[in-house]
């Protein structure tokens, strides 16, 4: 078996749980058939409902699966890869759970170290004052919440269903990790800087992440885990 072959299998459950047997119909639902049509379906018994993924507009290299990690992070880190567009929660025993993500484009890309300081269900958004200069217009999209204009989290909200907000010692970077409810945009530049994820994947990751984690944003997009497994899908 091929690397790219097993980084691919040790991200998906087994066929024997699937029920993949011969006697079957094609006809059989798809949900037996694809085992990322059960992890993105649609989430009906949060606060607000999710929208399941259109699998068929995401290329599956940047869907979640657990792959071989050989970098020297303890698990629980953070480890995000802008050029791979991959964010990595380490595990133990040489393996993570592998991300997509959508990253800064040109001019808001950034890279260093910094630290989960709040997690946030539904947030609202505050835009910095810098993304109102650039862009004016988005003003008539605010209200006037507690912290001052901004929107209030919801399924119009560009946070999406969970937002880690990132702080280097006591200063807020104004970076986030956080969900969209566009995820034909994962595995692109698209961002103001922050760390872009399906909200499916962000739900998963918010819920295995403590207020603390240590968060790692590599400069110039070294190898976040062996590529064999970077390549595979």
């Amino acid at each position: 078996m091929d690397l790219n072959r097993r980084a691919f299998l040790v991200g998906l459950p087994s066929v024997a749980s699937l029920g993949f047997h011969s006697e079957k119909s094609f006809a059989q639902p798809l949900s037996d058939r694809n085992p990322y049509a059960a992890m993105y379906a649609p989430v009906d018994h949060d606060l607000y409902p999710v929208p399941g993924v259109p699998l068929s507009r995401i290329n599956q290299a940047f869907l979640r699966r657990e792959v071989p990690y050989d970098r020297p992070e303890p698990a629980g880190t953070i480890v995000i890869d802008p050029r791979a567009r991959y964010l990595y929660l380490v595990q133990d025993g040489g393996t993570a759970m592998r991300y997509g993500v959508g990253v800064g484009r040109a001019g808001f890309s950034w890279s260093g170290e910094a630290t989960v300081h709040d997690k946030q269900e539904w947030p609202d958004w505050y835009p910095p004052k810098e993304m109102f200069q650039r862009q004016p217009e988005l003003m008539d999209q605010m209200g006037e919440l507690p912290g001052g204009p901004g929107m209030p989290g919801g399924p119009g909200n560009p946070l999406g269903a969970r937002a880690l907000y990132l702080w280097q010692g006591n200063k807020d970077t104004l970076y986030r990790i956080h969900g969209t409810f566009e995820p034909w945009t994962i595995g692109t530049n698209v961002s103001s800087g922050c760390i872009r994820m399906i909200n499916q994947d962000v739900m998963d990751l918010y819920g295995r992440t403590s207020v603390g984690t240590r968060v790692i944003v590599l400069a110039g997009g070294g190898p976040g885990a062996k590529r064999s497994a970077q390549r595979s899908g």
